[in-house]
């Protein structure tokens, strides 16, 4: 367990302290003088399980803390349960994913005790915040239908409880870093960003540009990217599938395959590397922050193949970056996305993917048409403040008027 210690009113927790849960908490605790307490981003479902018993072993018992702020991974109706000191601090759940709607390969290897966790930890929460409407929205409508797969003494009053929890529910965006990236970007990007040629949103990136100095551009293959983690439900089956078909029909294209691995990788991966060997530029996580921003920044177009996803990072690192995005038109992306940069179906993503192929320069003068700053820790750094300030602290109890705090204990006239 890792700690940064600070003499200020809030304690984070963050049991898997990975990806963009440690982004998140790396953002906060920069700039205060906050707590931070940290497991080790591995085996997920054992921090979910386990992670609440040794908080409790661990957190010290005097303090002066009045908030507490963690992700769902923790079981908070646990923690609270197990120690008592820290119910009475206004509790904070902040939701990156819910496991009420994580798909599984087979519905029998769904575990019920993920969501229903997550369920107990919204009851005992002051303020529950999700990363996305759509992750609030999808969270609260499956409540009700997660529940009653309980076989028998169900709970009662299903509606209040799923009202209790959208009452102290609300939206606030995972915020972006959104740092200077122009040393990464190609000559083709600075240009661009510099002019911003035609931002009206009738330039379909689907219809071919028209000037002169746009159809003399030296053609190089197109370069995509798929920064996500490498597990089953971020459909690498539906990306290599695509990819394997434009190389059926001869289609040039490099490709740039990154994200998390963890230690049980579909086999996909292995097949598609040697299948694409000869289109492959990047293959596997980069460490570095900077070397991703190279990697994005060198790439033509970022592509999401996911079947869950409540928020994308990654996605939106890389359109700072200069890229052009397609996503499925479902999940959180509607909320994100134009409809321009969206595909509904396998067919319309190989369709577009291949005419982007034959002219890539369609994503190369594309201006990207999305106000990043709405995601971006500037602007909403004062969100997060207001909602981890703490209350004031309770007052000293009243004392009735018979009694008195000197040490001689209640006056009596017998």
């Amino acid at each position: 367990m890792q700690e940064v210690e600070g003499p200020g009113p809030v304690l984070l927790l963050e049991p898997f302290f990975g990806g963009s849960h440690k982004q998140l908490m790396e953002l906060l605790v920069r700039d205060s003088d906050w707590t931070l307490w940290t497991l080790p981003p591995k085996k997920w479902h054992w921090r979910a399980r386990t992670s609440a018993l040794v908080y409790s072993q661990t957190l010290p018992r005097v303090h002066q803390y009045r908030v507490l702020f963690c992700s769902s991974v923790l079981n908070l109706a646990e923690l609270v349960a197990l120690r008592p000191d820290l119910a009475r601090l206004k509790k904070v759940l902040y939701f990156h994913e819910n496991q009420l709607l994580y798909p599984r390969q087979k519905e029998q290897h769904r575990d019920f005790q993920y969501g229903y966790n997550q369920v107990l930890s919204c009851l005992v929460a002051d303020q529950v915040v999700f990363n996305s409407l759509f992750n609030l929205n999808s969270f609260l409508d499956s409540m009700k239908s997660f529940l009653k797969q309980i076989p028998d003494s169900r709970p009662q009053d299903l509606q209040d409880l799923q009202t209790s929890i959208r009452n102290k529910s609300r939206v606030l965006y995972f915020p972006l870093e959104l740092p200077d990236v122009s040393r990464f970007l190609p000559p083709h990007k600075l240009t661009r960003s510099r002019t911003s040629p035609d931002r009206s949103p009738d330039r379909s990136p689907d219809r071919s540009p028209s000037s002169e100095s746009e159809r003399s551009e030296p053609v190089r293959p197109l370069h995509l990217v798929w920064p996500h983690r490498w597990e089953h439900d971020k459909d690498p089956e539906l990306l290599f599938l695509t990819l394997r078909r434009l190389k059926e029909r001869g289609l040039d294209f490099r490709v740039s395959v990154l994200g998390e691995r963890f230690s049980q990788v579909p086999e996909v991966f292995a097949e598609a590397q040697e299948l694409l060997k000869d289109h492959i530029l990047h293959w596997g996580f980069v460490q570095s922050k900077d070397d991703f921003y190279r990697v994005l920044s060198q790439s033509d177009l970022v592509l999401s193949t996911a079947k869950h996803e409540f928020y994308g990072v990654s996605m939106l690192e890389a359109v700072h970056c200069g890229c052009f995005p397609l996503v499925p038109d479902a999940l959180v992306y509607p909320e994100i996305f134009p409809a321009q940069y969206r595909y509904r179906t396998p067919e319309q993503l190989c369709k577009r993917l291949s005419r982007f192929c034959r002219k890539p320069q369609l994503v190369r003068q594309h201006s990207v048409q999305m106000d990043l700053q709405r995601f971006s820790w500037t602007s909403l750094r004062p969100q997060f403040m207001e909602l981890l300030s703490a209350p004031p602290p309770a007052p000293p109890p009243v004392l009735p008027s018979s009694f008195s705090t000197d040490s001689e204990g209640p006056h009596s006239d017998l």
